[in-house]
């Protein structure tokens, strides 16, 4: 009995509950008895479950992540993860020599490196897209160093990679060039977050991994600050890198977006940094984003938002509260980039006489962490060797669905820890612990629009 063009009603009910309990409701009630709430479906999205839209005009009002950077790049499938990435640049090197090496025949190489892999449709390691002995061939005559790069493998956790077209089965080659060169940043985030509270927002210098964010539900995507043509143009922006060599690249950002907030501030966009006064650049809006992103304040407010989409981030009120939390959002950055020195003050002690083996599973049974007061504690990688005054905000901190500081120990279980591990451990807990003090001195800047 619908009008022509009209929508049909949609009705929900939620019923919690054990499966009997379910089955004894169906069979006393019918579809006129249950008290079903009727929806309103808005554009774009049309959910079929109940939404709280409180604040999505003010929220809409913001600009769109995915909209302000022009390119972006999902995270890296490489299909074989045990075979091209490691921890250690040594061991992958010496297991790719060993992977082209013909003293090795192809079925010892796959009992090598598949030695629990069942026989499928293709032969042990092969996939459609890959097959062993034509990778072994292909590669056989590169200079394997030239392929090592870094990958941001988990938060905090870099690794090597042997970045190679014929050994990773999703590259994504045309945009990871531009991460990749020298003194690039990106933007990380996701489009979803299946998490209660949203805390999907990271900067790189490097490519990431399709997990990085999260085990099994939710792809990363990274959002180059520059991008890098691939021929030079005379209308190019150039900067120098390292080595001094010229290097031609622009901003990967909406023009439209940048007039409106140059407009809205009073400043002048420029494409490099300058300390000319009245204007801003690309590195200025990229911490003014990391510094909206990581206000507890907003990600309370928009929640329901930012689980659906990629993140909006508001205009800035003003140009005082702008430089503001671009300061904030700055310190953010080198934080989480390790390249701030105050990740270098460690507030955490390592002790014990054992050989640095982390053997503790650091489960819920074998936790790892013992409190000492209400705010600090003991990390065990052993029943001998621990990690001293532990702050426990940084034990239990979430990027994405991962808490970095548990999860890079259990990443490597098994393992003896070196200096440069221990070290790059106490570098995390800084981080994390200085992460939070920075958030809470960004809720009290008054950037939040109210209804």
């Amino acid at each position: 009995k619908k009008k022509p063009n009209e929508l049909g009603k949609v009705f929900h009910y939620d019923l919690f509950g054990k499966r009997t309990s379910k089955y004894d409701f169906l069979n006393d009630n019918n579809l006129k008895s249950i008290n079903f709430e009727k929806l309103e479906p808005q554009k774009p999205f049309m959910f079929f479950v109940p939404k709280n839209n409180e604040g999505k005009e003010i929220y809409d009002g913001g600009f769109a992540i995915d909209k302000l950077f022009s390119i972006n790049v999902t995270g890296i499938v490489t299909a074989r993860d045990s075979v091209v990435i490691d921890i250690n640049k040594e061991n992958l090197l010496n297991r790719i020599n060993k992977f082209t090496n013909i003293q090795y025949t192809d079925d010892e190489i796959r009992s090598w490196l598949f030695p629990n892999k069942k026989k499928g449709k293709y032969l042990i390691g092969d996939s459609r897209g890959w097959k062993l002995a034509e990778a072994r061939n292909k590669i056989s005559k590169n200079d394997h160093t030239s392929f090592i790069k870094k990958i941001d493998y988990r938060p905090f956790d870099i690794r090597k990679i042997y970045y190679s077209p014929d050994m990773v089965d999703w590259g994504r080659e045309k945009y990871m060039q531009h991460i990749i060169k020298n003194n690039n940043y990106a933007f990380v985030t996701a489009r979803q977050s299946t998490t209660e509270n949203w805390s999907l927002a990271q900067v790189t210098k490097n490519m990431i991994d399709n997990r990085y964010h999260f085990s099994y539900k939710g792809i990363p995507t990274e959002f180059p600050l520059y991008l890098y043509p691939e021929e030079k143009k005379d209308t190019d922006i150039f900067s120098e890198d390292k080595k001094g060599e010229a290097i031609v690249r622009v901003p990967n950002l909406d023009k439209k977006i940048i007039n409106k907030l140059a407009k809205k501030l009073g400043l002048k966009f420029t494409t490099e940094k300058e300390e000319t006064v009245k204007t801003f650049a690309p590195i200025d809006i990229l911490d003014y984003i990391y510094a909206v992103l990581h206000s507890p304040n907003y990600r309370e407010t928009y929640k329901e938002f930012l689980k659906i989409d990629f993140p909006r981030v508001p205009f800035p009120k003003d140009e005082k509260i702008f430089w503001d939390l671009v300061k904030l959002g700055g310190e953010i950055r080198q934080i989480h980039l390790l390249e701030s020195p105050i990740v270098e003050d460690a507030i955490t002690q390592y002790l014990g006489d054992g050989d640095n083996i982390i053997t503790r599973k650091l489960t819920k049974t074998d936790i790892g962490y013992e409190a000492v007061t209400d705010t600090h504690g003991k990390v065990w990688i052993s029943d001998i060797n621990y990690f001293d005054n532990v702050p426990l905000v940084a034990w239990n901190f979430y990027i994405g669905g991962y808490q970095p500081a548990q999860k890079w120990l259990k990443d490597r279980k098994g393992r003896e820890l070196d200096y440069e591990d221990i070290f790059h451990y106490n570098k995390i807990i800084v981080a994390l612990t200085e992460t939070d003090k920075i958030m809470k001195e960004i809720d009290l800047i008054n950037f939040i629009e109210k209804d």
